[in-house]
């Protein structure tokens, strides 16, 4: 049997899918900060992530026409306005290419651990690999420009100590514990991906064409903005540094470099994956406080989502993934 004939399964198709529409929003989003970057330095890294995601297209688009599926419509140059004024800094866009690329780590990750066809794994391997590099570009970059924030340093006990107290998961009444350095691990992820959705709506708000779409984007920024207020005073309690804001990177452009679909759709993509790593810090906290928070978290964000839902339908802007046959419907053919 040749392991590259087998018929890829619904959830490889899938992966396929969601990698094709999500990777070309980023890439239009790329190309538009491609084109409006001074620093060379910074414009060499979009450089090589735009010809990264041109590889990698061409090979999604070809395992999905070989199993006979129709390749998504996704983002195009449709979806770009050339010639517009600058809406971001060089400093966000190298901001933003960092925090995009871990959510494309978590993607690539997760479609390698659905796939069993060994052509398909090797290319998630690769893509992976390749995400893995533009991190590491990312963050030297950041760290040379003096822009990249570590998180906040703890200091060694002499021994290691056991847990001796119910009060351990106690942050709302009595005295309460400090924050544990394996629940800061989510609350800076959720921080850092937080503010960039903030910025983004922010910036998105300033230029949108329509004002049902202006109208959805100032409700995220407030939801994005109150998520952020939430875990930065959990921070604050323990005396520890939050995480930088981004919003003064935003100049005052009004000229819109994007449609209304592709700001619609990604800040409704922030808000989903950021789903993944609210469950994630919910699974990891100890201390009451954090669980409320992160539980009401979650519930806003859903929220958030219907209503994205909502206007992306309403408008015809969001695709069909591809879905299970309908047994009875072909049945009713006969």
């Amino acid at each position: 049997m040749d392991k590259n004939k087998l018929k890829l399964t619904s959830s490889e198709i899938g992966t396929l899918w969601g990698e094709y529409v999500d990777g070309t929003m980023t890439d239009v989003v790329n190309r538009y900060m491609f084109s409006i970057i001074e620093d060379e330095s910074i414009k060499a890294i979009f450089e090589d992530a735009i010809k990264t995601f041109t590889k990698q297209k061409k090979q999604i688009v070809a395992f999905i026409e070989n199993e006979g599926f129709p390749v998504p419509i996704g983002f195009t140059e449709s979806d770009l306005n050339k010639g517009t004024k600058r809406l971001f800094t060089d400093i966000f866009c190298l901001n933003y290419l960092h925090i995009m690329t871990l959510h494309g780590l978590l993607g690539h990750t997760t479609s390698l651990g659905v796939s069993v066809r060994e052509d398909l794994r090797h290319f998630y391997d690769s893509c992976d690999n390749d995400a893995k590099k533009m991190y590491h570009q990312t963050i030297e970059l950041l760290l040379e420009k003096g822009f990249f924030q570590r998180d906040p340093l703890f200091y060694p006990n002499k021994n290691p100590e056991f847990i001796s107290s119910q009060d351990f998961t106690d942050g709302i009444f009595g005295k309460g514990r400090r924050l544990a350095a394996t629940e800061i691990i989510s609350i800076s992820l959720n921080l850092k991906k937080s503010i960039m959705a903030k910025t983004l709506s922010i910036g998105f708000c300033q230029v949108a064409q329509t004002k049902e779409v202006r109208k959805f984007l100032e409700e995220s920024q407030k939801t994005a903005d109150e998520q952020i207020q939430s875990f930065g005073k959990i921070m604050h309690k323990d005396n520890l540094p939050s995480v930088r804001s981004w919003e003064t990177e935003v100049t005052t452009s009004t000229d819109s470099p994007f449609s209304d679909k592709l700001m619609l759709y990604h800040i409704g993509f922030l808000f989903q994956a950021a789903q993944a790593y609210h469950g994630t810090g919910l699974a990891s906290a100890m201390r009451t406080d954090l669980v409320t928070t992160y539980e009401g978290t979650i519930l806003k964000n859903l929220m958030v989502t219907k209503k994205w839902f909502n206007i992306m339908v309403k408008n015809k802007w969001l695709e069909q993934p591809p879905l299970a046959p309908n047994r009875k419907e072909i049945a009713k053919e006969k």
